[in-house]
């Protein structure tokens, strides 16, 4: 009996001793994930706006002239040139190309009038005087930022403008190569071209000029107050070429701007 008593007060005590120990606070529940708000849409990029071709560019099409347009040419002053095209070769109307050697580099509007000169004017009396179609044309200086005749501190020349083209020969299909400048060329053929050229271009330079283009014809087509024109080539047979050599050119002046190329 007393031992069952014992046993009961002892447990009274013990749980009387458990609930005198506080229990730890219960952990704070987790706070449960919200659904995920969508993200706003950033719009597309908008392609930049590729710069519309020039009137002069849409002309100048395959059809005429195969001439890939070039980045702006950077340079100084107005060496700087916008509108470029690398002139490789006249489409004539057979289909049939006039290459150039090597290809030009040159403003849109004067590869224009460089491939109106070749389809129009050189092409047809090539093929009258000699029977035999014209292939290529030797392209002597197109672009090059620099003074007139290369002489330092001269005005700039059209060249610098990539308006400007200096050529020493044609070459035909039957391999002939006709320099502009050779005067056991036939006299005709050479004036014939000279005319042609002289109305096509604002400026046309060739032997007997400034004594620097004695052996290739620079056209251009500078922009002159009036719409002044300048034509100095002289056509010569080989009498008139041994002549010529004999006597001393003198040098030009650099700061001159008369004939300018």
């Amino acid at each position: 009996m007393r031992l069952a008593l014992a046993v009961i007060v002892t447990a009274c005590c013990g749980l009387a001793a458990a609930q005198a120990v506080p229990l730890p606070r219960p952990r704070p529940a987790l706070p449960v994930a919200a659904d995920p708000q969508p993200q706003p849409q950033s719009e597309p990029a908008e392609p930049e706006e590729a710069e519309a071709p020039s009137a002069c560019r849409l002309r100048l099409t395959s059809d005429l002239a195969i001439a890939p347009s070039l980045p702006p040419l950077t340079g100084h002053g107005e060496c700087g040139v916008v509108d470029v095209v690398r002139l490789e070769a006249v489409v004539l109307a057979d289909k049939s190309k006039v290459m150039l050697t090597p290809p030009a580099t040159v403003r849109c509007t004067f590869a224009e009038a460089l491939v109106q000169w070749v389809r129009e004017d050189v092409a047809p009396r090539i093929k009258k005087a000699r029977e035999s179609s014209l292939r290529g044309l030797d392209n002597f200086d197109s672009y090059d930022c620099r003074g007139r005749n290369r002489v330092r501190g001269a005005k700039l020349s059209e060249h610098g403008k990539a308006n400007a083209l200096d050529v020493r020969s044609l070459k035909l299909a039957n391999g002939t190569v006709l320099g502009l400048t050779d005067p056991n060329v036939s006299k005709d053929l050479r004036e014939a071209l000279r005319k042609a050229t002289c109305s096509r271009f604002h400026t046309v330079l060739g032997p007997g000029s400034d004594g620097y283009h004695e052996d290739h014809v620079h056209m251009d087509m500078a922009e002159r107050r009036g719409d002044y024109r300048v034509c100095h080539w002289d056509v010569r047979v080989p009498e008139e070429e041994a002549a010529a050599e004999q006597v001393p050119l003198p040098r030009p002046r650099p700061t001159l701007s008369i004939d300018p190329q």
